[in-house]
C-alpha cells in the first residue's frame, strides 16, 4: 500500500520559516519524481514545487522561487520543502505528490499519489 505522510505543518509569523517532510512508503522512492502543491480556502490546488527522481532538476512555481527549496534523500524515502520568508498568502494545505511523467512542471491530472496534507498558517 502507498503512503506519503506530511508533517511540519503549523503557525508561523510572517517572516518565518517552516520545513515539511513527505515519508513515502510503499513505492520504489527513487524512481518517482516528487512535487509539492497548495489548497487555500476557496481556491483550486495549485503546484508549487517539483524534484526529479536523481535529484537533478527542479521546478518551481513564480510566486515561491527563491523563498522556497524542495529537496529528496533517496536514502530516507523523504521529500522536504524547505519554506523561508513566509508570507500571508502561503496560508494553505500542502500537499505531498508523486509521479512518473516527464513532463515540467508537475500536472495535476497525472499525479499517481497524494499525501493527506498538512496545514500551514502565516499570520501577519
Amino acid at each position: 500500500q502507498v503512503q506519503l505522510v506530511e508533517s511540519g505543518g503549523g503557525l508561523v509569523q510572517a517572516g518565518g520559516s517552516l520545513r515539511l517532510s513527505c515519508a513515502a512508503s510503499g513505492v520504489t522512492f527513487s524512481t518517482w519524481r516528487m512535487g509539492w502543491f497548495r489548497q487555500a480556502p476557496g481556491k483550486e490546488r495549485e503546484f508549487v514545487a517539483a524534484i526529479s527522481r536523481g535529484d537533478g532538476n527542479r521546478y518551481y512555481t513564480t510566486s515561491v522561487k527563491g523563498r522556497f527549496t524542495i529537496s529528496r534523500d533517496n536514502a530516507k524515502n523523504t521529500a522536504y520543502l524547505q519554506m523561508n520568508s513566509l508570507k500571508p498568502e502561503d496560508t494553505a494545505i500542502y500537499y505531498c505528490a508523486a509521479d512518473q511523467s516527464t513532463i515540467w512542471p508537475m500536472p495535476r491530472g497525472g499525479i499517481n499519489y497524494w499525501g493527506q496534507g498538512t496545514q500551514v498558517t502565516v499570520s501577519s
